[in-house]
């Protein structure tokens, strides 16, 4: 799968395409029935499947740290993007210049004169342009005048609520794992480079990868039972995700993942983790021995946790 940035590259490699555009914060199954759409109609059409991606989320770029936290980071979703077989991904960056055009204006610039789109498939509440003022009713009018279809989406609806990502970050937010995998269809992850910390962990007899996040918010906080993916290889583990207030005094977020059974050399290794049960709220303990009986105890419910899976 290739990633582009500049319409020169692209247009160097594809002359039309069959292309699909938001944030895709999340990945939900909402998401994955467009994509599966995507695809599909790619395939049929024999031409490259491409998703145009925001970075930032327009919401970062005008909120900022008042923004809602991401579920997703950038490179996260090229991984699942491409285990999904899209063939292409372009990145937008959205800047002051992209915010300021008009729907119309975006459709010529960007999807005619730049990506050259044969298909556009959106979900129904697809919206773009200068104030969001563009929407599936101005793209399928001008698709008819400028030589593209547009083909929209119904939402996926679970429990007669809708599939989004607020709904996934407002699971998240609750701690309810098993609610959030049957809107993700999966569990939910972080993925990241396991990078030096403090090395505490194992001064407590419990070393710790530290995964470098790259983020100032959290959709999720605690400690939980969870999977770690390295490689091809599957582990399991207990992780802290948060500020962990009894040994850190400020405001960085952390990841910290003790993988159970496990003694290697990992700095540099690109893990994801998946959390499956939250075990507790973090907690500032009065002491060092405090926090490492803690720890056994978390090591001990996370184990029974993830044994019942096997079952």
């Amino acid at each position: 799968m290739s990633v582009y940035t500049e319409f020169e590259a692209y247009k160097a490699a594809h002359d039309r395409c069959v292309a699909t555009i938001g944030k895709y914060d999340g990945l939900h199954l909402g998401h994955q029935h467009v994509l599966t759409t995507l695809c599909n109609t790619a395939k049929t059409m024999q031409l490259p499947s491409v998703v145009i991606l925001s970075e930032p989320h327009p919401e970062e770029f005008f909120a900022g740290d008042s923004a809602p936290s991401r579920l997703t980071q950038f490179h996260d979703k090229v991984d699942f993007l491409l285990d999904f077989g899209v063939d292409t991904i372009f990145r937008m960056n959205f800047d002051a210049t992209l915010s300021s055009l008009s729907a119309e204006e975006f459709i010529q610039v960007y999807l005619v004169d730049g990506l050259g789109v044969h298909t556009l498939i959106v979900g129904d509440d697809f919206r773009f342009g200068k104030n969001r003022s563009g929407d599936f009713n101005l793209l399928e009018e001008k698709g008819k005048q400028l030589g593209f279809e547009v083909l929209q989406e119904e939402p996926c609806v679970q429990d007669n609520q809708r599939i989004s990502s607020t709904l996934v970050r407002d699971q998240l937010q609750t701690g309810d794992c098993e609610a959030v995998r049957s809107l993700l269809g999966r569990y939910y992850s972080i993925g990241g480079k396991v990078i030096t910390g403090k090395k505490l962990g194992r001064e407590l007899g419990t070393p710790t990868a530290n995964i470098d996040l790259h983020v100032n918010k959290l959709p999720l906080q605690g400690i939980f039972s969870v999977l770690v993916k390295l490689g091809d290889r599957q582990l399991q583990g207990v992780a802290s995700i948060g500020f962990n207030p009894t040994v850190n005094k400020d405001s960085i977020p952390r990841l910290e993942v003790y993988i159970f059974d496990f003694d290697e050399d990992i700095y540099g290794e690109h893990l994801v983790v998946s959390f499956v049960k939250k075990l507790r709220d973090e907690v500032e303990y009065p002491d060092l021995e405090s926090l490492k009986n803690q720890i056994q105890l978390d090591i001990r419910q996370a184990k029974d946790t993830l044994a019942a899976l096997a079952k």
